[in-house]
Parts: C-alpha cells; sequence; structure tokens
C-alpha cells in the first residue's frame, strides 16, 4: 500500500470490495436466498464505520518496523479486512442480543430481514426470521473474517505469530459479551464488573488485540507488545466510557442510535453503576428512582430526569475523569515505547479521537 496515497482505511474499503465481489457467485450457485444475504452483508458491512482497528492493527505494524511499500503490505491490509468481518458479526449479533432497532442511523441486521418477511407476505412470524437470518448472516461474517486471516497471504512465520492472538481475540469477546448479558439479567451494580465487560468486550478487539496483531506480524519484541497492549487497554476502555456517556447523552443525529438508548435498554454500564454509587450515598430516593426506571420504556421527561440525576449526583464527571486518566496513561506509555516516531503520532490522534468523539 503506497502511504502517501491510500490510507489504511480506503484500502480495507478496497480489500473489502474485493473479497465480497469474490465471495458472490459462490453464494449465487448455492441459490438465490444465499446470494440475498450476501448482499445484505456487504451493503451492511460496506456502507459505514470508520475502520478504526484496521488503522490500529497497520499502525502497530507500522511502528514495529513494517515496510508500507514493502511485499507484506497487502496481506496486513486484508488482515484488516478480516477485523471488520469480524466487527461486522460483533455488531450484527449484539444489535440481536439487546434487541436494538438501529444501527448507525439505519435499520439493525434482524429489523431489516425481518421487513423484508413482512414485504413479501411470507409464513411464519417475521421477527423470528429477522433475528434467525441476522444470526446466520453474522457467523458468516465471522467465518469468512478466519477465511481472511487464514488467507491473507502473510509469510508463514508471522502467520503463526497472529494465530494465537486471532483465537485470543475472539474468545475475549465472546466472553464480554457473555458477562454483558449476564450483568444486565442479574441486575449487577459494581464498578468492577461493567469495566472488566469494557475491557474484554470492547478495548480488546477494537485497540488492543489489533495492535498486538500489527506487531506480530513485524516480529516486534516483548517490550513493544506489551507497551502496545498496555496502550490499548487503556485507549479502549476510555473508547467504551466514552460510548457510556454517548449513550445517555449524545444526539441520536450524530450517533445513529436512538438518544438514551442505553437506559431504555437497562444497559449496565459503568457510567449507571457510578451513578448509583453516589445516589446512594447523595439522594437515597434518586438512586430509587434510577433503580426502578432502568430498563423500561421511559418518557421524555423521565429520561430528562435521569439524566439530570446522573450529572448531578457526579457520575458524568467520574467517567471524564477516568477517560482523561486512561488516556493521558496510555499516551506516556506509548511516548515510552520503541514504536516509531510516526505511528506514535498517529496512534496519539487516534488515541484523542477515540476518546473525545462524539457519535
Amino acid at each position: 500500500m503506497n502511504r502517501t496515497r491510500t490510507s489504511p482505511a480506503e484500502a480495507v474499503e478496497d480489500a473489502l470490495r474485493r473479497f465480497f465481489a469474490d465471495r458472490r457467485d459462490e453464494a449465487a450457485a448455492i441459490g438465490p436466498a444465499c446470494a440475498e444475504a450476501v448482499a445484505e452483508l456487504e451493503n451492511y458491512v460496506l456502507r459505514g464505520g470508520k475502520r478504526v482497528r484496521p488503522t490500529f492493527a497497520w499502525l502497530g505494524w507500522l511502528g514495529a518496523g513494517g515496510d508500507p511499500g514493502g511485499t507484506t503490505a497487502q496481506a496486513v491490509v486484508r488482515t484488516g479486512a478480516a477485523l471488520e468481518l469480524f466487527h461486522a458479526y460483533g455488531l450484527i449479533h449484539d444489535d440481536v442480543v439487546d434487541a436494538s432497532l438501529t444501527r448507525r442511523g439505519a435499520p439493525a441486521a434482524h429489523v431489516q430481514f425481518a421487513e423484508r418477511h413482512r414485504e413479501r407476505c411470507w409464513n411464519g412470524d417475521a421477527q423470528l426470521f429477522g433475528t434467525g437470518t441476522a444470526i446466520l448472516i453474522g457467523d458468516l461474517a465471522q467465518g469468512w473474517a478466519d477465511d481472511l486471516i487464514h488467507g491473507c497471504g502473510l509469510p508463514a512465520p508471522a502467520q503463526a505469530r497472529v494465530a494465537p492472538v486471532w483465537s485470543a481475540l475472539r474468545t475475549e469477546v465472546l466472553c464480554g459479551q457473555l458477562l454483558d448479558v449476564s450483568a444486565e439479567a442479574a441486575g449487577a451494580e459494581d464498578l468492577d464488573t461493567p469495566l472488566r465487560i469494557n475491557q474484554y468486550k470492547t478495548a480488546s478487539y477494537t485497540v488492543e488485540r489489533p495492535l498486538h496483531i500489527g506487531a506480530a506480524i513485524a516480529g516486534a519484541d516483548d517490550a513493544l507488545v506489551t507497551a502496545y497492549r498496555s496502550f490499548g487497554r487503556d485507549i479502549g476502555v476510555a473508547f467504551q466510557l466514552r460510548d457510556d456517556l454517548l449513550g445517555v447523552f449524545g444526539a441520536a443525529e450524530e450517533t445513529g442510535k436512538p438518544s438514551g438508548d442505553d437506559l431504555v435498554q437497562g444497559k449496565r454500564t459503568v457510567l449507571f453503576a457510578a451513578a448509583l454509587h453516589y445516589a446512594d450515598t447523595q439522594d437515597p430516593d434518586a438512586a430509587k428512582f434510577l433503580r426502578t426506571r432502568i430498563g423500561t420504556p421511559l418518557t421524555h421527561d423521565e429520561l430528562t430526569a435521569m439524566r439530570t440525576v446522573i450529572t448531578d449526583v457526579g457520575a458524568v464527571d467520574h467517567i471524564e475523569r477516568d477517560i482523561t486518566r486512561r488516556t493521558d496513561r496510555a499516551l506516556a506509555t506509548l511516548n515510552a515505547s520503541s514504536a516509531t516516531p510516526h505511528a506514535k503520532q498517529q496512534l496519539t490522534t487516534m488515541a484523542i479521537s477515540a476518546t473525545q468523539r462524539t457519535s
């Protein structure tokens, strides 16, 4: 990839388009329903997203001495495309688990498939069809991500180094999702549980493991891998903490999700846990109100009241301080590492963007 002409995100976009082009005939040969589902998956993957994970993998590789003009560059790009397919799988399944109606300002995959069932007056329950189809194309995205990783063209030694990191990434995301589902069902209120969920469900595959994959491809030493992973955990958790704030206070036109959606869905975030912690000591009635209304349909006034409580008890300030602390610590770790100056500069920019975003 020519670094001066094509960004990592653009190169990954091209790789994804080529991948889907190669798979269309295979799906069509199996049957029209498969071809149609694959077309929907392609649209889902290509219609949006910042390509954050591939960019972190690219910069992790570059910072460990990778040559953007060398023979391995295209294999790194295809590895990034695999991360995007895995990300699509995670989003599709996450929306099913959370019963989310929208994603990136459009209907979630299971909602789209259910609507198609209704439009065509098919037999059976439209919602069950939508859910089942979304699960299956999510599974397909995960399987194809594995195909891309194993067939991306990395030299054999690099492929051997990447394999255990990729395996760890998959396990951590799935276990993080299991922790999340269990925490919501149990009504967990401690701060440690959502932080652990953030680490494994988000930080692992958003920043930490993509950097680790890039470093593994380049054959980085243990010290740089350790620095990357520390940086990645802090920035990844801070990224999710920002997401927690946006899930309560973000504007729908910017986030692509209904405003206050996390409260309606009953998400047991660090923000909500902090709000309960502070409200229990400052205003027990407010704490009772939060516990009573979380995870229920909320009127505009109730949503406003919940936001006011969360802010007034100091939970928002708590999260903002933690974001700043983690970001500062991550940047200090990065600056002290052996990563190349260009990669340090780019990773610093990405870290600030990820933790201070509004969408």
